[in-house]
């Protein structure tokens, strides 16, 4: 299931007012706070971030070559004036989705070892390599063909090779 989106306004205001910012702290924040069901890309922050500069509620600057977005007096005032329209960004996304296992980490730790294969890896290493990754892409299909927890399905559970 995709996560929906959510209000990145409200949310970037929020952690702002906690502290000072670059675009990539939010986007990580975001994440963090949503126990990993929503990345806001780089497109839907920044235009945020400037659309509040235009408004007058955050100040951007330029901080070793990086934009640091810091609220304003008035945006301060804003966050404040408007907490319980601002809400929490993040609660209702972690209940519509349930609890739920970041698997980005794990996938980009996989797709790092991939590219150090492809680089240095001999060409019998490469071989072994896409067998096992094709091996792993049929598997992670089981285990949604299943609807089970794959490792909690016993010695019923389905041979991956098997495909």
């Amino acid at each position: 299931m995709r996560a929906p989106r959510g209000d990145v306004r409200a949310a970037v205001l929020q952690l702002l007012a906690e502290e000072p910012m670059h675009g990539y702290q939010l986007m990580q924040l975001i994440a963090e706070r949503s126990e990993g069901a929503w990345r806001p890309s780089p497109g839907t922050i920044y235009p945020v971030l400037s659309q509040l500069e235009d408004e007058g509620l955050v100040e951007v600057t330029r901080d070793q070559g990086r934009k640091l977005a810091t609220l304003t007096d008035a945006g301060r005032a804003y966050v404040t004036d408007n907490a319980a329209e601002l809400g929490d960004p993040f609660a209702a996304l972690r209940e519509n989705l349930g609890p739920q296992i970041d698997l980005r980490g794990p996938f980009d730790d996989l797709a790092s070892a991939a590219r150090q294969l492809v680089r240095s890896g001999t060409v019998g290493q490469q071989e072994a390599a896409r067998t096992v990754l094709r091996d792993a892409r049929r598997s992670l299909y089981l285990i949604l063909a299943d609807g089970e927890d794959a490792r909690g399905a016993g010695p019923e559970a389905p041979d991956p090779t098997a495909l």
